[in-house]
């Protein structure tokens, strides 16, 4: 009789996990991906997406193709979880399993704050190409750019695109039309980098003469104002303002008790099993605390990596094969500047008493690299 994982989530790390377990596991084992959404998407283009260097069919994929390489893909809600019991239901339809992976990301909260809403959101398709087609019709004015929380996913990510912004304007001859604005919950950028890192993308984000203002908070957005208020009292005028919105844990995993006090779910930080055995969370969904006081970022290339580890184990454990493996705490990230330019920071975040972080470029060598890894990813996996 075989056995029965279940992947909740089918994003970056789901989709390796899933396929990782197939691969390893006999035939005799059912492998079940879950997943709300119909497609897949590889969410470092969205940046490209808002300037208009990239559709959504470029790098969208059907999650039927998880079904070619033997993953029995369900398609609902994940409407509970019994971690206790490994059962799961899925639009009310229960399932249980021997071993469960929960992948389910983060869900972004913007109606936390009051009228944040009206502003676009950077981190999610909609809102990627709400933004194009708003710089498509820009014709000068102030633009914000802020993030609603001090730690949320790809901490890049609003940094690159910033400067993708900026990039465009001037590609377009609009630059001297607008004042950009960056506001930042966080003390510097990319703080679990380090100082260093943290440095140079706020050096690269003042070349281009955008302001940037350190440990502003929002508290509240005034659409018919188009004025921010912050906590520390501090208010800016927008005319366009794009945000990274407040992340939380999906609510059927608080729920299932399975959060700790601050909203996520805790694992060991090298096997990514949780309090329960046999179940494992991986990616964004995640809390793990490192030596500085702050958690491992919430970035793909982690979630990559814990699914490898998570289903080789899983594997090993049913089979016997292989040996087991840890998650080390190895991670990089490219960051986009424009004019086909990237810098990339990578080193081993799980490092005491703070991650190693070293810093390159940008340069057009690794502008190249974020291309070929989007195109590497979307062959490899679709």
């Amino acid at each position: 009789m075989g056995r029965t994982v279940i992947v909740l989530g089918a994003g970056l790390g789901g989709l390796v996990a899933a396929e990782k377990l197939r691969k390893l596991l006999p035939d005799s084992d059912r492998v079940i991906a879950v997943d709300r959404t119909e497609r897949h998407f590889f969410p470092p283009s969205l940046l490209w997406l808002m300037v208009g260097e990239r559709k959504p069919e470029d790098f969208t994929r059907s999650l039927d193709r998880l079904a070619n390489r033997g993953v029995e893909l369900r398609r609902g809600n994940v409407t509970r979880i019994d971690p206790a019991r490994k059962e799961v239901e899925i639009d009310g339809q229960p399932l249980t399993a021997d071993a469960l992976v929960i992948a389910l990301g983060a869900d972004y909260a913007p109606e936390t704050i009051p009228g944040l809403a009206a502003g676009l959101n950077i981190y999610t398709l909609e809102g990627a190409s709400a933004i194009h087609n708003a710089l498509t019709r820009f014709e000068g004015g102030r633009i914000v750019i802020l993030t609603a929380a001090p730690m949320y996913k790809c901490p890049a990510a609003p940094y690159e695109a910033t400067l993708l912004v900026d990039a465009f304007l001037r590609k377009h001859g609009l630059r001297d039309k607008a004042t950009i604005e960056f506001f930042a919950a966080e003390p510097r950028p990319m703080f679990v980098a380090g100082p260093e890192v943290g440095a140079a993308v706020r050096g690269m984000v003042e070349a281009q003469g955008i302001a940037y203002h350190p440990e502003h908070q929002v508290k509240e957005i005034d659409p018919a104002q188009r004025r921010i208020t912050f906590a520390n009292g501090a208010t800016a005028e927008y005319g366009l303002l794009f945000y990274v919105p407040p992340h939380r844990a999906p609510a059927v995993v608080r729920e299932a008790g399975l959060t700790n006090e601050g909203g996520w779910i805790p694992v060991d930080r090298h096997t990514l099993q949780t309090q329960f055995d046999g179940v494992y969370a991986i990616g964004d969904i995640t809390s793990i605390p490192l030596k500085m006081g702050r958690p491992l970022p919430k970035a793909g290339v982690f979630a990559h990596a814990q699914a490898e580890v998570v289903a080789n184990n899983i594997a090993h454990t049913w089979t016997g094969r292989g040996t087991p493996r840890k998650f080390a705490g190895d991670g990089m990230c490219f960051i986009e500047t424009g004019n086909a330019r990237a810098g990339i920071g990578k080193g081993n975040f799980y490092a005491e008493p703070t991650p190693q972080i070293e810093m390159r470029g940008p340069n057009l060598f690794w502008h190249i690299g974020k291309i070929l890894y989007e195109k590497y990813w979307l062959y490899r996996h679709f």
